[in-house]
C-alpha cells in the first residue's frame, strides 16, 4: 500500500497552483493555455511527458511503459475550464483557491482539475515509494473539452498507434451524489443547432410597421412551442427511433437507486417536476432523450419589430440514436411548421456526439466496484448513467478500440459550470487510494484486463 501524506496542506497548495490558471478554452490566450498544460508537463516528469500541437489548444500526451506482458492505460483528463460567470455571484474570487467547511472553492477545482490532481499524485507516489507503475500508462489532457473538443479527434487518429490502450480511464465525469460511491455505465450523446427565424430586411419601428409585418420572435416562439405537448413528450417525428424501452430489470435497477422527488425539488427550487408521463425522475434523467432550448435571442428593450430571432437546441441523445438522423428529423419538424411571413432555416452545429454505454460486467467495471468498495466499506456502489456528455469516449472507441472507465472523484452536485464550484476535501484522499486500488486490481487479480498485442 502506498504512503499518502499526514495530512491535505501540501494537496491543496498544488492544486491552488493549478486552479491559479485560467484555462478557459474559450476565450484565453495562448500562454495561459500553455501555463496550464506545462503545469502537467512537470507533474509527469517521469513519463516523458511533453506538450503537442492538436490545431487548438494544446494537449499534454506521456507514458511510462516499464511493464512488459502487463496491460496498457491510457489515462485522459482535461486541463480547460468553463467561463466563469458572473464574479458577482462568486462567494470568493474564481482562481484564487478557497478552503471553507470541508471545501476547496475555485474554477476548475471538481471539473477537472482536481479529479485529474489526484491521479497525479498516485502515479508520482508509485514511482517515488515503488520505482515503478503496476501496469503500463498513457496519459492524454486535451485543453479544449469544455468547448466541445473540437480538435481532440484529428489528434486522436493521427496517433492512435501511440495512444494504443487496453482501456481507457477518464478523471473527468462525476459520481451521482457524494453519499453513495458510483460508477457511471453510459453518457449521453450531444447534438446541438439554431432555429433561425427572419423577417424584415432590418429593425423596424414597432409603432410605424407594428401590425403590419410578421414579427420574427412571434414566430419563433410558435415553432420552438411545437417541440414537446403540455406534458413534456418530444413531439418531433422520429426523433427517438431506435430507442428501447426500458426492461423490467432496467427500471428494477433504476428503482433501487435512492431517491427522492421531494428532495430532488427542494434542491432545485421548483414547485414542480416535468417530464414525459410515465416514467420516473431518474428513468427521464438518466436513459431517455431530451430537447432543451437554452436561449433565445431577438430584439432587445427597445420598441422594434426585430428582423430576426434564434434559438440554441441541444439534444442529449441515448443508444440507438444517430446524431445525423435525429438532426434531420428536428429540421424537418420545424421547417413543417406554417408560420406565415417570415423565412425559417436550421443549422447544425458539427460534430455530433452518439451516446456511450459500456457493459455493467465489462472487467473495468468489476474492477472499478472492488476499489470502491474497499475505499467506501459497508457501502453499495452503485452503477449510475451520466446525463451529460464526454465526447472523447466515442472517439476512443472508434480509434484505438478501448472502452473507457469512468473514475472522477467529483459530484454532480459541486456546481460544475456554475458559480462558486467546488471539490469536497475529503475526496482528496479518498480518490487517491481508489485510483491506488483500481490500477493494482487492473495488473494483477481476478479483474487483470487483457493486454493487447503488441
Amino acid at each position: 500500500m502506498l504512503s499518502f501524506d499526514s495530512d491535505d496542506a501540501r494537496y491543496i497548495a498544488e492544486l491552488a497552483e493549478y486552479v491559479a490558471i485560467p484555462s478557459i478554452s474559450r476565450d484565453a490566450d495562448r500562454e495561459t493555455m500553455l501555463a496550464a498544460a506545462r503545469w502537467l508537463v512537470e507533474k509527469l516528469d517521469f513519463a516523458d511527458a511533453r506538450i503537442v500541437e492538436t490545431g487548438g489548444h494544446p494537449a499534454v500526451v506521456g507514458e511510462w511503459l516499464g511493464a512488459p506482458g502487463a496491460p496498457t492505460v491510457l489515462v485522459y483528463g482535461h486541463y480547460d475550464v468553463q467561463p466563469t460567470g458572473s464574479l458577482d455571484e462568486w462567494i470568493t474570487p474564481p482562481f484564487e483557491l478557497a478552503v471553507e467547511d470541508g471545501r476547496l472553492r475555485g474554477r476548475g477545482v471538481t471539473d477537472d482539475k482536481g479529479p485529474v490532481y489526484m491521479v497525479l499524485e498516485v502515479v508520482r507516489q508509485f514511482m517515488a515509494q515503488e520505482g515503478r507503475l503496476p501496469l503500463n500508462v498513457r496519459f492524454l489532457f486535451e485543453g479544449e473539452e469544455e468547448i466541445g473538443s473540437p480538435h481532440l479527434p484529428d489528434y486522436v487518429r493521427a496517433h492512435a498507434a501511440e495512444l494504443a490502450a487496453d482501456l481507457v480511464i477518464s478523471a473527468d465525469g462525476a459520481m451521482w451524489r457524494a453519499s453513495e460511491p458510483s460508477l457511471s455505465i453510459a453518457s449521453k450523446g450531444l447534438l446541438a443547432l439554431d432555429v433561425v427565424v427572419t423577417g424584415a430586411n432590418r429593425d423596424l419601428h414597432s409603432g410605424r410597421y407594428g401590425g403590419t409585418v410578421a414579427n420574427p420572435v412571434h414566430g419563433l416562439v410558435q415553432i420552438l412551442d411545437s417541440l414537446h405537448d403540455p406534458d413534456g413528450r418530444i413531439t418531433v417525428a422520429g426523433f427517438d427511433d431506435g430507442v428501447a424501452p426500458l426492461s423490467d430489470a432496467e427500471r428494477a435497477e433504476i428503482a433501487a437507486v435512492p431517491f427522492e422527488d421531494a428532495d430532488y425539488r427542494a434542491e432545485l427550487g421548483v414547485q414542480a417536476l416535468h417530464g414525459q408521463p410515465g416514467l420516473s425522475t431518474l428513468e427521464r434523467l438518466w436513459t431517455r432523450p431530451t430537447l432543451e432550448i437554452n436561449g433565445i435571442t431577438g430584439g432587445g428593450w427597445y420598441t422594434v419589430i426585430p428582423h430576426e430571432a434564434s434559438a440554441h437546441i441541444t439534444c442529449r441523445l441515448v443508444p440507438g440514436q444517430d446524431p445525423q438522423a435525429v438532426a434531420a428529423a428536428v429540421e424537418k419538424h420545424v421547417l413543417a411548421q406554417a408560420v406565415p411571413g417570415v423565412r425559417v432555416e436550421v443549422r447544425v452545429e458539427p460534430g455530433g456526439v452518439p451516446a456511450y454505454t459500456i457493459a455493467p460486467d465489462h472487467p473495468a467495471i468489476r474492477a472499478g466496484r472492488q476499489a470502491l468498495a474497499e475505499v467506501y466499506p459497508g457501502r453499495d456502489v452503485l452503477l449510475a448513467r451520466i446525463a451529460g456528455t464526454l465526447p472523447a469516449t466515442v472517439l476512443f472507441e472508434e480509434t484505438i478500440g478501448a472502452k473507457t472507465l469512468f473514475f472522477s472523484f467529483s459530484t454532480a452536485d459541486e456546481l460544475l459550470h456554475a458559480p462558486n464550484e467546488f471539490l469536497r476535501i475529503p475526496r482528496l484522499r479518498e480518490g487517491m487510494r481508489a485510483w491506488e486500488q483500481l490500477l493494482r486490481l487492473l495488473a494483477d487479480g481476478e479483474h487483470r484486463l487483457a493486454p493487447m498485442n503488441r
